[in-house]
């Protein structure tokens, strides 16, 4: 590694960051963190902080998870790669396979494909579910519906059924045939109450009224988060959920449950959809999977489109799609041990515990600080909407956002923030005392925002 100097002197300079403006970057350079140990990481200066991200949703155990590390390090030793294309296969992953099968056993999945992260895994079903209905005879279902506020990845499917517009409007046109219902989200939705079960109902009758519209028979799936994430933090009520899957199935229409951020664990729940009682067609995981630590996803199959597929008997069950790295045999060996790690800690129930400390917390934060417009939360995945005016619901200011975000820093945290929230998403392993310390630099970091 070259000297400090030479780092941060090339600071986005021959790179362009994710999620970010080139010019943007290269005016006001991003931090460049060194180290992490525990739930703290270090930055090149040596200021260490605790993460508050949990590196972006996907290092529940934190950055010290020996065996995990481990796994990663023997598995270099023994096979660093070898493809999965029909033919070949690897030790790890046949494990795995029958590892996530029990895991996933309460939510009905039973198979599983393995992607290189998220937006593989969101691509992955969307393709699955049109060709699951071609298998069935039924070729004309290749429509998808989706949330608006909701994120799935920044593929071209993925971003197609993306409802923010932040993801979409530089890159359209995108996927025709793509149809949004608005959000489960009690603070700003277009029925004019706060009642989450009034607005389940609403978003249950537009969503049957689509259906009418554009025919059940072109319709291929719902594509739904259990709890948006990257659209901030959006807690549906307990009856959404359940009642998509019954409109679904009343129509033949496939529910792929997006659990990129909320599998194993982070909503208090194993599963964001168990949370809930439901049990989708399809599931897309990563991010947890391996901790963070190596690059890995895996989609998550029903019986009911296993089935389908594995008794096909003509060139539309054939799957003709992958990735170079699907099933990689050093992602096997992280997910095994994380699993194995996830499972001995009982992460979600610290996230369950951990979480109602949080967002007790945060509530009190909001009564303290009138920038605070509204507080939402489910296990360790929590945000703060930041706003000029209550009563207005408006905004707050870019510049705003961007002084709570790094007097947070500066005592101590690392937030993330999205439009004008505030968003939270620890490792799971934090402590009562952490929560504490999160909370104490975020009130510093809002009392700073006022002057």
């Amino acid at each position: 590694m070259r000297e400090t100097n030479f780092i941060i002197e090339n600071n986005a300079r021959h790179l362009w960051h994710p999620m970010a403006h080139p010019a943007e970057m290269q005016a006001n350079p991003p931090r460049i963190i060194n180290s992490g140990e525990g739930v703290e990481i270090v930055d090149i200066q040596g200021r260490k902080v605790l993460d508050a991200v949990g590196g972006l949703w996907n290092v529940n155990l934190g950055y010290s998870c020996e065996p995990v590390k481990k796994a990663i390090r023997d598995q270099l030793d023994e096979l660093p790669y070898y493809s999965t294309f029909r033919g070949t296969t690897n030790s790890p992953l046949i494990e795995l396979s029958y590892e996530l099968a029990e895991w996933f056993k309460p939510d009905g999945l039973s198979r599983s494909f393995f992607t290189s992260g998220g937006s593989d895994s969101v691509e992955t079903c969307l393709r699955l579910a049109r060709q699951f209905h071609k298998v069935n005879g039924q070729p004309e279902r290749t429509k998808f519906v989706a949330l608006k506020k909701g994120y799935h990845g920044t593929h071209f499917g993925g971003a197609s059924v993306n409802g923010n517009q932040n993801f979409r409007r530089n890159y359209e046109p995108l996927l025709p045939g793509v149809f949004h219902l608005p959000a489960p989200f009690p603070y700003r939705n277009p029925f004019n109450t706060t009642d989450g079960a009034e607005i389940a109902a609403a978003i249950g009758r537009l969503f049957e009224e689509e259906i009418a519209f554009q025919g059940a028979d072109t319709i291929a799936a719902l594509i739904v988060e259990p709890v948006l994430g990257a659209g901030g933090v959006i807690v549906p009520h307990e009856t959404f959920l359940p009642l998509m899957r019954e409109i679904c199935d009343r129509h033949g229409i496939l529910l792929i449950a997006d659990e990129v951020i909320t599998a194993f664990g982070r909503t208090g729940a194993w599963t964001g959809s168990r949370l809930w009682g439901v049990k989708p067609d399809m599931m897309s995981t990563a991010k947890a999977i391996t901790n963070g630590y190596f690059p890995f996803g895996a989609v998550m199959i029903s019986d009911k489109v296993a089935e389908a597929f594995e008794s096909n008997k003509n060139s539309f069950g054939n799957i003709g799609h992958g990735y170079t790295y699907s099933g990689h045999p050093v992602g096997a060996a992280a997910a095994l041990a994380t699993l194995k790690e996830t499972k001995r800690l009982d992460v979600a129930a610290n996230a369950a515990a951990r979480g109602e400390e949080l967002l007790a917390g945060l509530k009190r934060l909001e009564e303290k600080h009138e920038l605070v417009g509204d507080i939402r939360g489910k296990g360790l995945m929590c945000a703060l909407e930041l706003v000029s005016d209550r009563a207005k619901k408006s905004a707050a200011a870019k510049d705003t956002v961007q002084k709570v975000h790094d007097a947070t820093y500066d005592a101590g945290v690392m937030v993330r923030t999205s439009g004008a929230n505030v968003i939270l998403s620890p490792p799971l392993i934090v402590t009562a005392t952490n929560v504490q310390t999160i909370l104490t630099a975020l009130d510093a970091g809002l009392t700073a925002a006022k002057g």
